[in-house]
């Protein structure tokens, strides 16, 4: 089955209110061209969902399109705090949904096992239940010992950038991060790929029956990287957060949205 389409029609499967996955860890491997196109249309009210969340998501935020955020990470690593969303929460402007690793692997298994909740030792004597009332303290059956029932975490559409991928969508990416858990839950699978080929050689980390759609993204995780193609751009990473505090989102944002990939890497001696 061919399942190629554009990033536009890609985009187009994301609705308002949807509660948006986004794969990859910090700042490898983030679905930046699928962001870009999300963002050149109206959707907002959008709940993230990211194991931990990155450059992409930041732009998300700071165009004012989503509502709450689900993640355990929020930054860009060495080069510092995400400050579109260090702005927002600071303002109560998006509402954080506290998150740790271990809550979001389990919420992610109870959702995979088709349970509403799944139970684990995270969290017993920490703050996080305080600011978490939705999370609940059981008693295990079989020992007594008090457990988190963590719960289940779905998503509307999940999107996934690759290194590769084949027309039906079959998925090989390197570093899993929770994208395979995410596309399992997901009711929508996005794949955006580096390349795409007749056949996949090798192993598939996520395969054709999990797959919506898989749209043709060339450097479509620039500026975070996409190994072994291309590093971390620093140079485009550090003119973001030089724009934000200049109080210049917006004007970087549409640049960002309007100038070929190509340009912005040779701009301003930024790097591929």
């Amino acid at each position: 089955m061919d399942k190629v389409i554009s990033l536009s029609d890609a985009a187009a499967l994301v609705h308002s209110g949807d509660t948006l996955a986004l794969g990859g860890m910090t700042l490898y491997r983030r679905p930046t061209a699928f962001v870009r196109e999300l963002l050149r249309g109206n959707v907002r009210d959008l709940t993230l969902l990211c194991f931990t969340a990155s450059f992409e998501s930041d732009l998300l935020v700071g165009a004012g399109r989503v509502k709450a955020i689900r993640s355990c990470y929020f930054g860009l690593e060495s080069f510092g705090l995400a400050p579109m969303y260090t702005q927002a929460a600071t303002r109560g402007d998006v509402r954080v949904i506290e998150e740790s690793e271990n809550s979001l692997a389990f919420g992610l298994r109870a959702a995979m096992a088709g349970m509403s909740f799944m139970p684990g030792p995270g969290w017993i004597g920490t703050d996080l239940l305080k600011v978490r009332p939705d999370v609940k303290v059981i008693d295990d059956p079989y020992t007594g010992q008090p457990v988190v029932a963590f719960p289940a975490i779905a998503c509307d559409v999940a999107v996934i950038h690759a290194a590769v991928a084949d027309r039906a969508g079959n998925a090989q990416f390197g570093n899993l991060a929770a994208d395979q858990e995410v596309a399992t839950v997901a009711r929508t699978v996005i794949i955006t790929a580096e390349e795409i080929v007749d056949h996949l050689d090798g192993p598939v980390q996520i395969p054709t029956m999990a797959v919506t759609g898989v749209a043709h993204a060339p450097r479509g995780a620039w500026p975070t990287s996409c190994y072994p193609l291309y590093p971390i751009a620093g140079g485009e990473i550090l003119r973001y957060l030089e724009g934000c505090a200049a109080g210049k989102f917006d004007e970087y944002l549409t640049e960002f949205l309007q100038s070929p990939i190509s340009n912005l890497q040779s701009q301003n001696g930024v790097g591929a």
